[in-house]
């Protein structure tokens, strides 16, 4: 079955940076459209950042030019890069695998259908 599985996550000062990482397995990586997702305590779920199968990018306005996704193909693993964090940062982030192969920049949860368990980031101020 398809399971993905963050690490990277844990505890950082404002300005500081982090990378997560989430490794995939039981699916042929290379065609996913992969996506981040944060939920900060007591808000709802929302979309960072995607990436389709040629590598377009997309993201949220609050992160575009701090945060970078990427992926490694080779080893299945999707990154995010996070830049300047801040406390507003402070949330857990899963990843996510989308089933269909087309993707028009869609930042809504139901457009993804596989999801990691997550992994915390805390920004301290």
């Amino acid at each position: 079955q398809v399971q993905l599985v963050e690490s990277g996550g844990g505890l950082v000062q404002t300005g500081g940076s982090l990378r997560l990482s989430c490794a995939a397995s039981g699916l042929t990586f290379s065609n996913r459209v992969m996506g981040w997702f944060r939920q900060a305590t007591g808000k709802e779920r929302e979309f960072v950042a995607a990436i389709s199968r040629s590598d377009s990018t997309y993201y949220a306005d609050s992160v575009k030019a701090r945060f970078t996704i990427s992926r490694d193909n080779a080893k299945n693993t999707v990154y995010l890069q996070m830049n300047s964090l801040q406390p507003e940062d402070t949330a857990v982030y899963y990843c996510a695998a989308r089933t269909s192969p087309f993707y028009g920049g869609r930042r809504d949860e139901d457009a993804f259908d596989y999801w990691g368990q997550g992994t915390q980031v805390t920004v301290s101020s």
